[in-house]
């Protein structure tokens, strides 16, 4: 029973994938995300057997059936991470509910818990699309990231979360950034970062929020350094940190109570 869940969930989270590539492409074509799917490069139709997640890549040995044009890597791996990052969200999810034991075992979740599921769910695709966005085209969008604020607030609302905790987690979240913002009048942040911090702020509340920055930096800190000493970027280049955020906030999704345990630990 538990490893059908799994599959599920994970399958799932390659549907979605494959749906995010999809919705990457066309939010920056500034093109509808209806309608069939399509080569980029020849802008052939791609059949249903032929968007099979990860499979058709493989079967299609990497190359577009019309153009003949390579298929970048980051449609199965995308593909093949979101299923990860779902798989691993619903297992740890039975974990915190205390609804599976060693063996795997699934007892009994309720709907509140099916509540949490989706929203960590939703919370990583966004993560996931802020992600590759950034990384591609520097620029986080407010289409993206305003809606999953106010859906956020209303899911932790409903899940019980502390209404001041949340208000005072997306101020402290916006607020840094917005900071930055005005000192540097623009340099050293961008507008998306501010709604970025204050999703963030609206996933994690109050104090949880100051661990997802943290570690941001943290993270930033252990690519950027490294991409400076080997001349790939120099100080004071563009550096999208939306990926850094956004992988921040995977981890706090995951790890997040477990990593403050542990840096309390060390203090007390």
């Amino acid at each position: 029973m538990i490893c059908y869940f799994y599959s599920t969930i994970f399958i799932l989270g390659t549907l979605i994938g494959s749906f995010i590539n999809c919705l990457v492409w066309r939010l920056h074509k500034n093109e509808s995300i209806l309608g069939r799917s399509y080569c980029p490069k020849c802008r052939k139709q791609i059949y249903w057997y032929e968007n099979i997640p990860i499979l058709s890549y493989i079967f299609l040995k990497a190359k577009c059936s019309g153009c003949g044009k390579k298929i970048s890597i980051q449609y199965p791996l995308v593909e093949l991470i979101t299923g990860i990052l779902f798989a691993l969200s619903f297992y740890l999810n039975l974990v915190n509910l205390g609804a599976i034991d060693l063996y795997g075992i699934v007892f009994s979740f309720d709907f509140e818990f099916l509540i949490r599921v989706i929203r960590d769910l939703f919370f990583i695709s966004v993560m996931i699309i802020i992600f590759l966005y950034d990384l591609r085209w520097y620029l986080i969008l407010d289409r993206i990231t305003l809606p999953a604020i106010f859906l956020i607030f209303a899911l932790n609302i409903f899940l019980g979360f502390d209404l001041k905790s949340l208000l005072l987690g997306v101020l402290v979240g916006g607020g840094f950034f917005l900071f930055q913002f005005l000192v540097s009048r623009g340099k050293w942040i961008g507008g998306g970062d501010i709604r970025l911090g204050a999703l963030m702020g609206a996933m994690f509340s109050w104090p949880m929020i100051l661990l997802a920055l943290f570690l941001s930096y943290i993270i930033g800190s252990l690519v950027s350094v490294p991409l400076v000493i080997f001349g790939k970027k120099e100080w004071g280049s563009q550096i999208p940190f939306g990926v850094f955020l956004t992988s921040a906030s995977v981890v706090v999704v995951f790890w997040g109570t477990e990593i403050l345990r542990w840096y309390l630990s060390l203090i007390y």
